[in-house]
C-alpha cells in the first residue's frame, strides 16, 4: 500500500497553485474557453490512465477544479503530488 504522507510532508510537497485542505489537495483554474477546459480535461484523463490515479475533476463552463487525494490510503501521497505536477504541466503548455 502506498505511505500517507504526514501534514509536514504534504505542505512541503505542495505545487503551485494548489491548496490542501486535510486529506485532499486543490487546484482551481479558469481557461479561456470551455472547449479549451475539455481539451485539458481530455489530457488529463491520459496522464491518470496511465497513472492509474484519477481526480475528481469539476467542471463549470470554463472553470475547472481538480482534487486529488488516494482514497484507497485514506490521505495525501506521493502519487496526488506526481500527478499534481503533471496538471500543472499541462497548464502551462497551453
Amino acid at each position: 500500500m502506498t505511505e500517507i504522507l504526514s501534514d509536514d510532508e504534504a505542505d512541503r510537497a505542495l505545487l503551485s497553485g494548489w491548496v490542501r485542505h486535510d486529506k485532499v489537495i486543490r487546484r482551481e483554474v479558469e481557461l479561456p474557453s470551455f472547449p479549451k477546459a475539455i481539451e485539458v480535461v481530455d489530457r488529463v484523463a491520459v496522464l491518470a490512465e496511465a497513472a492509474d490515479h484519477h481526480p475528481d475533476i469539476d467542471i463549470r463552463w470554463r472553470t475547472l477544479t481538480f482534487h486529488l487525494s488516494t482514497h484507497s490510503a485514506g490521505g495525501l501521497t506521493k502519487k496526488d503530488f506526481a500527478l499534481a505536477k503533471q496538471i500543472n504541466e499541462t497548464l502551462d503548455g497551453l
